[in-house]
């Protein structure tokens, strides 16, 4: 079956609403598509130059893993001891030594639906999300998120406790997108569509999100998420935790009174050599 066929097969399933949980042609045709979020030839988004933040929504996937939650029936999953109950049409993901992914042991899981490539690390105990999209070399540290449908690239490295949101609803949202060779360092989180772009820093701590102003140091500006577009941080881009003071109005006596100050993320200096020593042990873990 071809991506087009695929397409207009989930979307015909999905528009038909409650009807589709009695039509035995549309869970073979979930069956399908959850195969191919798998291998890696659909995805929730996509890498597209012509699009203002460099990636394009494909709806009709997100459609398709909403669909497959539709047509499941809650279902005992049991495993190693452990009872678990979830939708049928989303059992864990087995891997073989042929896939090529290191999933060490230690309570770890990585739902169907979540394509995982060769080379990939999942050190424990870390989760991957249906829809999700992890990349070649990328790893996966302990305690770490990826969120459905959360995009990650290549040679990623997603730091212990890092939580990486996914965005499935709204279906037209971008999800949150993680670009090649990004660093994200220990309980960072990365939410509500943001995109961190190739080559980035995310310090230890850093938090992202859809109203999260981010000053940028080096360039003079703050980077906000506008309309339609989210926040975007900028590629080799070194972003640290910081604060900045409450604007006057009110509670701004109080605040200064008592030294509170806002949560800011900024951006200290982009990459450079000095930086990409710090990463090298990286390669060496891997």
């Amino acid at each position: 079956m071809t991506s087009t066929q695929l397409q207009n097969d989930i979307e015909r399933h999905f528009a038909a609403g409650p009807k589709a949980i009695d039509d035995q042609t549309a869970m073979e045709v979930f069956l399908l598509f959850r195969a191919a979020l798998e291998n890696g030839e659909v995805r929730s988004a996509s890498p597209d130059p012509a699009s203002p933040t460099g990636w394009r929504v494909n709806a009709w996937v997100k459609r398709g893993i909403l669909l497959g939650f539709r047509l499941g029936v809650l279902t005992e999953f049991p495993a190693a001891g452990f009872s678990f109950v979830d939708k049928s049409t989303f059992p864990m993901r087995h891997f073989s030594s042929g896939d090529g992914v290191r999933l060490v042991p230690g309570g770890s899981a990585v739902r169907s639906g979540a394509y995982v490539a060769r080379s990939v690390v999942c050190m424990p105990p870390m989760y991957i999300n249906a829809g999700a999209w992890v990349d070649e070399g990328t790893m996966v540290d302990s305690h770490a998120l990826v969120g459905s449908c959360a995009q990650i690239g290549r040679r990623v490295h997603l730091s212990a406790a890092a939580q990486i949101g996914g965005v499935l609803e709204p279906v037209n949202a971008c999800p949150v997108v993680i670009e090649d060779d990004v660093l994200v360092g220990g309980n960072c989180g990365v939410y509500e569509g943001a995109i961190v772009r190739k080559g980035a820093v995310l310090a230890a701590g850093t938090i992202l999100t859809r109203g999260t102003p981010v000053f940028d140091l080096v360039n003079g500006e703050i980077l906000r998420a506008q309309g339609e577009m989210p926040l975007i941080i900028p590629e080799n881009a070194v972003v640290v935790p910081g604060s900045r003071a409450i604007a006057p109005g009110k509670g701004h006596a109080l605040s200064q009174e008592w030294g509170l100050s806002l949560y800011a993320p900024v951006i200290v200096k982009y990459r450079d050599d000095k930086t990409d020593l710090s990463t090298t042990l990286e390669d060496l873990l891997r």
